[in-house]
């Protein structure tokens, strides 16, 4: 295919060799922007992939200034995060499917909460990350569980070359708002490595208005965070790596609904925060059997625990959950056109709760094959996975794609896939509001991509698909969970990238109809339209960039009474690289302070919005001294 030639032929290499590269051309594969990794657990080339996806490096992650994976994942195409402030919980809408049905991973490893479904993305530190893969659409075949929206990986922060590269990072903003964060990389052709630490704090805002008194205050927010990447490679056909992510913190909030005193029979206020703790470890084992056959054995643990507190009272609450993996991958390239993707899986979640859970612990155990053809006239893909839980039995998951070239700049991608979410530990046993009958949700999906290199400085990726869902869980009357709810969410992407006289442009836009199909309304929280715009411009040694979000009107409930209005947000950011080591950085999100929102509370009868955060500004510099 055409769209792939793009690449130098040192990307191309390192894009179509197996896992087994060493260990400096593997972290070479994940700064380029043309790979991609999470599709097929490989990597390879982006546009071999059959999955329509986005990619962020580190280098866009320093181009763009985020302070949040919330902030820059709202500029992917087809993908919504809600978040009512700094630190509180992220809702993630992927295709119009909400945050449980969406696979979030760090360095392959599933960190969502085993109780809730929520991956916690609000405590991700963007200052931890090297590499952020979106795939809009199901990889159940490959991924099993919770991967119907599609999956979102996250990649620590890698060596940027031989020899010793420290770097300090220190702004301050609005709010009274710190992040300071320094790390250490280096290595030699045979060993890597990376170590990086930081802490982020802020005083915040008063996210809530009409209220308790108690409320009335900043909520606050604290991370730490810490990430390690090491790598080494015994042999050229067999090397071994760990990584490492720590993030734990405080994070106040308000809590407009109050607390019920048993000793008033009255509602009192509340200074609730919840100490939170998100860690992930990973290793690996990669080895080049023969020239055929690459295997990749894969073990980790993940944690995701969260201490609720009250400053006003004793009440407490505790949901930790724990994750133990091994994955086995194989890849067999049987010859110049056909390969086969071979695969295990096991898991096992555990919780830790003063909540009595009927059942804390559970596994899942799984096997995976994908036949992947590639030809001058066309191109496929057939994946088939057997998941066995000990919850909620067994389930077989399908995927097919073709891939047509239409000439030398266009292909169209044909795909259907099968999903599926498997039910919570507070949707199985949460006491008084559970229900252990419930069977998995189950999802089909069907996708027509459009890919074309339009020109020399303009791509364009579109994607039209369909997507419904059966036995989707959603609370009867009294709040037990039931498979009673469908869902059909129709939807059109598009990503185009644009040079024109200097300036890069990167434009998303999409439009989702993700309706319940019993009743007719849209889904809450969804908005129907979306719209991302960056422009960013280098000027020798400055560089300016701005961004334009605009977001349609939503409702908030999923009876559509209460609507949330439309919204759209507008950034500018700046920087000047002083030296070869120093470079000062500036940014103001929300320029024209717009007055929006993102969820509604009801107090006394009456229904308030949730506060953002309004116009703020953040300047800093980038000290990156030479040893």
């Amino acid at each position: 295919m055409k769209l792939s030639h793009s690449l130098p032929l040192s990307a191309l290499a390192a894009a179509l060799l197996p896992g087994t590269l060493p260990a400096a051309e593997q972290e070479a594969a994940i700064k380029l922007p043309e790979t991609l990794i999470t599709a097929n657990r490989e990597v390879q080339q982006r546009a071999a992939s059959s999955s329509a996806s986005t990619v962020f490096t580190r280098a866009d992650i320093e181009r763009l200034q985020p302070t949040s994976v919330v902030e820059l994942l709202n500029r992917v195409p087809g993908v919504q995060v809600t978040s009512n402030g700094t630190g509180s919980l992220a809702g993630l809408y992927i295709r119009g499917t909400k945050s449980a049905q969406s696979l979030v991973l760090v360095d392959g490893m599933r960190i969502g909460s085993a109780s809730s479904g929520d991956s916690n993305l609000q405590h991700l530190n963007v200052e931890q990350i090297e590499r952020i893969e979106v795939l809009r659409g199901p990889r159940s075949a490959v991924y099993g569980a919770d991967a119907i929206g599609g999956v979102v990986q996250i990649f620590t922060r890698r060596s940027a070359g031989d020899g010793l590269r420290p770097f300090v990072r220190m702004s301050y903003g609005s709010n009274d708002s710190w992040r300071r964060s320094a790390g250490l990389s280096g290595g030699d052709e045979r060993t890597r490595f990376s170590l990086a630490g930081s802490l982020d704090e802020t005083d915040g805002i008063d996210r809530t208005g009409p209220s308790y008194d108690s409320d009335q205050d900043h909520d606050a927010y604290r991370n730490k965070a810490f990430s390690l990447s090491l790598s080494h490679s015994f042999s050229d056909s067999l090397e071994a790596g760990i990584n490492v992510l720590d993030q734990r913190g405080r994070s106040e909030f308000d809590n407009p609904f109050g607390r019920f005193d048993m000793a008033t029979f009255e509602s009192v206020g509340q200074q609730p925060y919840s100490d939170f703790s998100l860690s992930s470890v990973s290793s690996y084992l990669d080895a080049q059997i023969n020239d055929a056959w690459s295997s990749r054995l894969e073990l980790g643990h993940a944690e995701n625990r969260e201490k609720s507190l009250d400053k006003l009272s004793a009440e407490r609450g505790v949901f930790n959950t724990y994750r133990d993996s091994l994955t086995w991958l194989n890849t067999l390239d049987l010859n110049d056109s056909h390969s086969l993707l071979l695969g295990g899986d096991w898991y096992e979640d555990q919780l830790n709760s003063n909540t009595a859970f009927a059942q804390q612990q559970r596994w899942n155990q799984a096997a995976f094959v994908q036949h992947r053809y590639q030809g001058e006239s066309f191109s496929t893909e057939l994946g088939l996975r057997h998941d066995k839980n000990e919850q909620f039995g067994s389930e077989n998951t399908w995927s097919g794609a073709l891939t047509l070239p239409l000439n030398a700049t266009n292909d169209l991608i044909l795909s259907y896939s099968e999903g599926f979410r498997a039910p919570t530990f507070n949707d199985l046993y949460y006491p008084d509001y559970s229900n252990p009958n419930l069977k998995p949700e189950h999802s089909k999906s069907y996708e027509l991509q459009w890919r074309s290199q339009l020109a020399e400085s303009t791509s364009l990726e579109a994607s039209l698909y369909r997507t419904d869902i059966e036995d989707a869980i959603a609370n009867d009357q009294d709040f037990i969970p039931q498979n009673i709810a469908k869902a059909r969410i129709h939807g059109f992407e598009a990503a185009l990238q644009q040079e024109l006289f200097g300036w890069q442009g990167q434009l998303g836009v999409a439009f989702v109809d993700p309706r319940d199909r019993d009743s007719g309304h849209t889904l809450n929280r969804r908005a129907r339209r979306t719209l991302s715009l960056d422009l960013d411009r280098s000027f020798g040694d400055f560089a300016v960039g701005a961004s334009w979000q605009a977001v349609s009107s939503s409702y908030d409930d999923p009876n559509n009474q209460y609507q949330l209005g439309g919204y759209g947000l507008v950034g500018l950011r700046g920087s000047w690289q002083t030296s070869s080591e120093l470079k000062l950085e500036a940014k103001i999100d929300n320029l024209l302070d717009k007055d929006y929102q993102r969820a509604l509370y009801q107090h006394e009868g009456q229904r308030y919005a949730y506060s953002q955060e309004g116009r703020s500004a953040l300047l800093g510099f980038v000290w990156t001294p030479e040893l």
